[in-house]
């Protein structure tokens, strides 16, 4: 008689647990989207600092092309072109999964049109301040010999024209 009940007990118990834990887990992803979906939106590149050893090239990225990148709360995509219109013109796009944190930004680029970038994770810290986006983070491309701390400064696009 005790066993089916000391069963039934424990049954009870590890059943209200996993509500709560999966209770505190909900409500832990919302505090996080709520904290991070200033960063969800379109986003125009204005420059990128790269910064590799001892050398530092800033690029102005509001001269003579346009690159933008859009983020939601699960994925990315970025475009980037030159405003040629003639033989040489360069496009290059890439996205894919995201993360966002209070505090981070990561991404895995699953597609890009330089194929030899895909399948890596590049993880950013981020500050939004009024309509400017700043992210920081190392790119690291082991099979590329790519290695360098990297900053991007972008402006929101408004969405109403």
């Amino acid at each position: 008689m005790k066993k089916p009940f000391v069963l039934f007990l424990l049954t009870v118990v590890i059943y209200l647990s996993t509500l709560s834990l999966s209770s505190c887990q909900k409500k832990s992803k919302t505090n996080n989207s709520e904290n991070s979906t200033a960063l969800i939106g379109t986003w125009k590149l204005l420059t990128g600092t790269i910064i590799k050893e001892k050398d530092t090239t800033v690029t102005d990225y509001t001269t003579n092309q346009e690159v933008i990148k859009i983020i939601n709360n699960t994925h990315f995509a970025f475009l980037r072109h030159d405003l040629k219109q003639d033989s040489t013109s360069i496009f290059v796009s890439g996205g894919g999964r995201c993360e966002i944190t209070p505090q981070k930004y990561i991404e895995h680029l699953d597609f890009c049109n330089f194929r030899e970038w895909e399948n890596n994770t590049f993880e950013f810290e981020y500050s939004i301040k009024e309509d400017t986006l700043v992210t920081k983070g190392i790119e690291k491309v082991t099979s590329l010999n790519v290695n360098h701390y990297n900053i991007e400064k972008y402006v929101r696009i408004n969405q109403k024209k």
